[in-house]
């Protein structure tokens, strides 16, 4: 098994760096923007993305995290899945621009299951959609608003990516034999 390093430490701080940039754009400043982590490693952008549009903008933005172990599809395929807790802001996200972040996106599937747990929770305004990774191989219409890096990639490979607050070190990968969303 091969596996290639495709992002370093300096390539995922210039991306984080410009996606925050690019939020900041699109929603026309720091207003009523809540950013909701996908744990477990979208939690953890989540939390980098909002320290920095927190010191481009000189306010705090809320940051959170959105379990969507019991909203996933595919749960007969993968049971052993431990649910995290979801932590949304003080305040909630009813008629907020409210921005999902995700360290891959392959399918589409977890952002379906985002979706449907967000829901539940309110009604936002506005949701957007930031990764680190598109990959591609999408099986449901949602493409991202906000990317790190576009990383065309074959099924049968399996994007890793490592932050050092959960593993310890810094990169994204590319491994031959098995896809993982």
């Amino acid at each position: 098994m091969s596996t290639r390093t495709v992002l370093h430490e300096a390539d995922i701080t210039r991306a984080l760096t410009r996606i925050s940039h690019e939020i900041l754009e699109s929603n026309r400043g720091p207003d009523d923007l809540i950013l909701l982590g996908i744990p477990t490693r979208g939690v953890t952008l989540a939390h980098r993305i909002g320290a920095l549009v927190s010191q481009f903008s000189g306010v705090d933005v809320p940051v959170g995290s959105l379990d969507v172990t019991m909203y996933r599809d595919d749960l007969s395929q993968h049971p052993t899945r431990a649910p995290h807790p979801t932590q949304i802001p003080e305040g909630g996200v009813d008629g907020k621009v409210v921005v999902l972040v995700d360290d891959v996106l392959y399918s589409g599937r977890s952002i379906r299951a985002a979706l449907d747990a967000l829901q539940d929770i309110g009604r936002p305004a506005v949701v957007r959609l930031a990764t680190l990774v598109d990959r591609g191989h999408r099986e449901l219409p949602i493409r991202p608003d906000f990317v790190g890096k576009n990383l065309p990639s074959a099924r049968d490979e399996r994007v890793n990516v490592r932050l050092t607050e959960v593993d310890g070190a810094e990169s994204v990968t590319i491994e031959d034999g098995g896809a993982v969303e």
